[in-house]
């Protein structure tokens, strides 16, 4: 059975081209997926500064629910390395759960009906952010509903197209478009409620936009692909081919390269952690007497990641004309070398500091040139591990991909923690170190093994 025969009413809206000329479908999805990514970046950018800034001040931290023995259970931490903890657990834990909203979309609830329990489920927490004391509550809402979300709605852009539609790759960039979108507009608009006008007003939007594209998603129906319990099953009674020798080296090539991976991430995940409150404390952020948010700075790095995503893109359109492309480890390679040049300029920038503010020009040069790795390392090395695993793991792996975010902000909980009592230059040196070990790991496995892990499973 064919998913067209799985789902023949939909069949019908095959050629539609109501948006851009993609189906009206795609509008919908791009739109429900911005409204959420609208409300996770919104909480990721102010998560920190409301801890450091406000909540876990003594007069306020007494009345958050089981705060006391979440500190206990982290040793007895407190301030700003307490809020990196917290938030590098938070951070961590919504890129595991994607994994069972997954397992529990095909097993039991169906995509649909689990994708809007996870916008409820997120919705709840960022209202439950508006009372103090549910704090910890309204953390754990957003991991459970981030999980039954997140891996739930991005399957159904593929599905709307025919196998042989080749307007399949632009709607995926139309899709991220709108994910890009949103990171750049939410700390313009809930960044500035919540540092200027209020906490909770910050949260209270992210939760208001999270209900709208609930709302949207549900009234899109029709022009959404139908669930086919049939096509499930008889996927699930197929059986699968047999990894042969080489598939399983090549699958513990990608595992050894998740924790490198992880590592190399650690500058570019640092940015809503550490070095906002860094920036907080020190960027000179006042302009004609006006204080500009401090989460404005996440509207940069998301303007400059954008950016250069495009200009990486096409200078590679332009430089393949003319000269053989890099492979993917090559590409990574190159990020990495950018990635220390970014670091580099964190250094410098706390170096030269002296007894005043730091002014925007080191800062900015770091958001363009780490963005140029993070080009040159996020969408590369997903596209390796698509590419490389064995077709019927294909899903497994790219789940196992993500245990490099996961890693990554785990181990930045950890190391943002470092910043209240180490000195600024030698905590922004350890982050350059790690991007070198990156580099070393991504050079190893190129020389070792990147025939294995560039040719197509």
């Amino acid at each position: 059975m064919t998913i067209a025969e799985a789902t023949p009413d939909f069949e019908a809206d095959r050629n539609d081209r109501a948006f851009l000329g993609h189906p009206k479908g795609l509008g919908y999805l791009a739109f429900v997926e911005g409204c959420e990514r609208f409300s996770y970046y919104s909480m990721q950018t102010l998560l920190v500064l409301y801890m450091v800034k406000y909540l876990l001040l003594p007069e306020n931290a007494a009345g958050v629910i089981g705060l006391s023995a979440l500190r206990d259970w982290y040793g007895g931490i407190d301030g700003q390395p307490l809020a990196s903890k917290i938030f590098g657990d938070y951070t961590s834990l919504v890129y595991l759960t994607p994994i069972a909203g997954g397992f529990i979309a095909d097993r039991w609830l169906g995509r649909r009906t689990t994708l809007i329990l996870g916008g409820l489920f997120m919705a709840v927490g960022h209202f439950l952010m508006a009372f103090e004391g549910a704090f910890l509550f309204a953390l754990l809402a957003l991991i459970v509903g981030v999980g039954l979300f997140k891996g739930n709605i991005a399957s159904q852009v593929g599905e709307l197209y025919g196998p042989d539609d080749l307007r399949r790759a632009m709607a995926f960039q139309i899709f991220y478009i709108a994910i890009n979108v949103s990171v750049i507009v939410a700390p313009l608009i809930s960044g500035t409620l919540g540092e200027k006008v209020g906490w909770h007003w910050g949260f209270g939007t992210a939760g208001v936009v999270m209900v709208a594209g609930l709302i949207l998603y549900i009234y899109a129906k029709p022009w959404l692909p139908a669930e086919s319990r049939e096509l499930r099953a008889e996927k699930a009674r197929k059986p699968r081919e047999p990894l042969t020798r080489d598939d399983w080296i090549r699958v513990a090539a990608l595992l050894i390269l998740v924790p490198a991976l992880a590592v190399a991430l650690l500058t570019n995940q640092e940015i809503f952690n550490a070095y906002l409150v860094w920036a907080d404390q020190h960027f000179q952020l006042t302009f004609f007497g006006t204080t500009l948010p401090t989460s404005y700075m996440i509207t940069i790095d998301a303007t400059a990641s954008f950016s250069m995503l495009v200009a990486v893109a096409a200078f590679y359109v332009w430089y393949g004309k003319r000269y053989k492309e890099p492979d993917e480890l090559g590409k990574m390679i190159i990020g990495s070398l950018f990635t220390i040049a970014g670091g580099l300029c964190l250094f410098t920038a706390a170096a030269t500091q002296g007894d005043g503010k730091i002014g925007l020009f080191w800062p900015v040069m770091f958001h363009l040139f780490n963005s140029i790795g993070f080009a040159h390392i996020l969408p590369v090395s997903l596209a390796l591990f698509t590419k490389v695993a064995p077709r019927a793991l294909n899903a497994t792996v790219v789940g196992i991909y993500y245990l490099a975010f996961f890693g990554a902000n785990k181990i930045v909980g950890e190391v943002g923690g470092w910043y209240s009592s180490m000195p600024t230059t030698s905590f922004w040196l350890f982050h350059v170190a790690t991007a070198v070990v990156g580099l070393v790991a991504f050079v190893l496995f190129k020389l070792f093994l990147g025939k294995r892990l560039t040719t197509a499973a």
